[in-house]
C-alpha cells in the first residue's frame, strides 16, 4: 500500500468565506425578539402592577402584585371618570367629523383629474408638518372671539386639525385604485354622485375608513396640547389633562395615578385588537395594484 493510498482523505471544514454569509440559528432572533418585547411592554405591566399596589407607594412595589388592591381604581373612576368620558365624546366627535371631511375630499383627489390635485397634496402635506402649538395659540385666539372655549365642539375642531391631513392621505392611497367603471355604472342606472359614493365607495373603501378612524381617535384621545390651550376652567377636561394635574394631588398615592392611566389606555388598546386586520388590510390596500 503506498503512501498517497494510506492517507485518508477528510472532508473540508466549513470555513466562512468573503463572500459568504453566515445563517444564524432562528432561535436567536425569536429570543432576541422576545427580549427587546419584554423591555418595550416592561413600563406597562409596572403601571398595571402599581395600580394594583394597597400601600400606593412605588418604591415599595414588588415585582408581581401579590395582594392586589383595587382601591386606586375607585379612586380613579370617581375622580376622574368625568374627564374619561369627556376625552371619549371629543374622540367619537372628531372620528365623525374627520371622515366626513376626509372620504369626500380623498375621493376627489384620487379621481377627478384637474391640475390644482397636485398643488392640494403638497399643501395637506406641508399643514401636517406645522407645529401643534402653533396651531394651538392660533385657535386660541380665534376661540376667544368665538366663544367656543373650553366646549367640547371646540376641542373636536382642533383635533380635527391633524385627523384630517392623515386621513385624507390613507384614503386616497386606497381609493385612488377603486375603478372608475364601477362608479359610472351606478351612474348609468340613475344614481347621482352622492348616492354612487356612499353606495359604491364608501363600503369598497372599509378598511382603509376603519384605519383612519381608528388613527384619527387615537390623535383625539392622547392629545395634551389643544386640552391644555384651548381649556381654562373644569368643566371641560380631557383625561390626558386630568392625569398631568392629577399628579400633582395625588403624589403620595400612585396607585390611583396609575389606575387612571390604566383606564385611559384600555379604549386604544381594546380598539387596536378589535381593528387589527382592518388596519393591516387598510394600510397596505393602497401599496398593491
Amino acid at each position: 500500500m503506498t503512501t498517497a493510498a494510506a492517507i485518508k482523505i477528510r472532508p473540508a471544514s466549513p470555513k466562512t468565506t468573503p463572500g459568504s454569509r453566515r445563517t444564524f440559528h432562528p432561535g436567536l432572533f425569536t429570543a432576541l425578539g422576545v427580549l427587546f418585547l419584554a423591555i418595550m411592554l416592561f413600563p406597562i405591566y409596572w403601571m398595571v402592577n402599581a395600580s394594583l399596589q394597597p400601600s400606593g407607594n412605588t418604591l415599595t412595589a414588588g415585582l408581581f402584585p401579590t395582594n392586589p388592591h383595587f382601591g386606586g381604581y375607585e379612586a380613579a373612576i370617581a375622580q376622574q371618570g368625568k374627564n374619561l368620558v369627556t376625552s371619549l365624546i371629543v374622540s367619537v366627535g372628531t372620528v365623525l367629523f374627520s371622515l366626513a371631511i376626509a372620504a369626500p375630499a380623498a375621493y376627489a383627489l384620487a379621481q377627478f383629474r384637474f391640475r390644482w390635485i397636485n398643488a392640494a397634496l403638497l399643501i395637506i402635506l406641508v399643514s401636517q408638518m406645522i407645529p401643534g402649538i402653533v396651531i394651538a395659540n392660533a385657535l386660541y385666539a380665534a376661540y376667544n372671539d368665538l366663544g367656543l372655549l373650553n366646549s367640547i365642539p371646540g376641542l373636536i375642531l382642533a383635533d380635527a386639525t391633524h385627523a384630517i391631513p392623515f386621513a385624507i392621505l390613507i384614503l386616497r392611497a386606497f381609493m385612488i385604485g377603486i375603478p372608475p367603471s364601477i362608479v359610472e355604472a351606478a351612474r348609468v342606472d340613475g344614481a347621482g354622485l352622492a348616492r354612487a359614493f356612499f353606495a359604491i365607495v364608501v363600503p369598497i373603501s372599509r378598511n382603509s375608513l376603519i384605519t383612519a378612524g381608528l388613527f384619527s381617535f387615537l390623535f383625539s384621545w392622547s392629545d395634551f396640547l389643544f386640552a391644555l390651550t384651548l381649556t381654562t376652567t373644569q368643566d371641560v377636561r380631557p383625561v390626558t389633562l386630568g392625569i398631568y394635574q392629577y399628579l400633582g394631588s395625588e403624589v403620595s398615592n400612585w396607585s390611583a395615578v396609575m389606575a387612571t392611566a390604566v383606564l385611559s389606555s384600555l379604549p386604544a388598546i381594546v380598539l387596536l385588537l378589535i381593528a387589527q386586520k382592518y388596519i393591516a388590510a387598510g394600510a397596505t390596500g393602497g401599496a398593491v395594484k
